[in-house]
């Protein structure tokens, strides 16, 4: 019986899913504000759309796992009150100075184990990241990849805000047998850069065609109006490239069993 048999995804909204793998419950870049706008200085981010749970409906967390700390888009102001409730915050170095309390910080290849009730052991490691073009500096994020030490070959890999670059080819050549990749699309962009900040669709495909067994689950790509490319994009990209059949939509608000495939 492979480990992702007992993995729950529930789909709260933007980059925001719920992780029930195994015995533990893992939350990604908490985003529990309704809608509205956030001003940064240089530009406002505009929320379109609230979460499909509420933060006070999800019970305990075991692990928070942010990207990044320092855009609404990925924690927002519920999102952070929310951290404390959290076992385990596992983000950047950065983040987690910044954070304190029960954040812990990976670098790159870096690795956090976390024991669960069943006796078994959920190893958390760092993978690079990159926020848009290599130039300007957006701070750092991370990705993420989660596995039980009894099964490594049933990895699941988070990308973060990122886009494709020499990083994430190093980790999908590294981890060629990923089964679940949680990929941040929509191809975000900003008024004051022209480059897009997150996967496009055709960045996507590539990552699917280097992780043949691997099921594809977007999120990132709704709720906010930053998002340049919409489900549909990512729809007609898969198709055009024959791999329709490997993404996995989540439905917001519904509990959805993770069945190997």
């Amino acid at each position: 019986m492979s480990e992702l048999d007992n993995v729950r995804l529930t789909y709260i909204g933007g980059p925001t899913i719920l992780i029930e793998f195994g015995a533990l419950r893992l939350l990604t870049d908490p985003t529990f504000d309704p809608p509205g706008n956030y001003e940064t200085g240089a530009f406002t981010l505009s929320k379109l759309a609230g979460p499909a749970i509420g933060a006070s409906e999800l019970g305990s967390i075991d692990v928070v796992l942010l990207s990044y700390d320092h855009h609404f888009d990925n924690l927002d102001r519920a999102g952070r009150e929310l951290l404390s409730i959290a076992k385990n915050v596992i983000t950047t170095p950065a983040g987690a100075e910044r954070l304190r309390g029960n954040a812990i910080g990976l670098g790159p290849w870096q690795s956090f184990d976390i024991p669960a009730s069943d006796r078994k052991t959920l190893t958390i490691i760092g993978t690079p990241a990159r926020h848009g073009p290599a130039v300007g500096d957006r701070g750092p994020v991370t990705g993420f990849l989660i596995y039980y030490q009894d099964s490594p070959e049933d990895l699941i890999y988070l990308s973060g805000d990122t886009v494709w670059y020499e990083g994430v080819e190093e980790t999908l050549r590294r981890y060629p047998n990923i089964r679940v990749a949680i990929l941040f699309v929509g191809a975000a962009q900003i008024p004051v850069l022209p480059a897009h900040l997150t996967f496009t669709a055709e960045e996507a495909v590539r990552v699917s065609a280097a992780l043949p067994h691997a099921i594809i689950v977007p999120v990132h790509f709704e709720g906010w109006k930053h998002f340049k490319e919409s489900r549909q994009d990512l729809t007609q990209a898969f198709a055009a490239a024959g791999r329709e059949d490997r993404l996995l939509w989540l439905q917001p608000g519904k509990s959805t069993p993770l069945e190997s495939r």
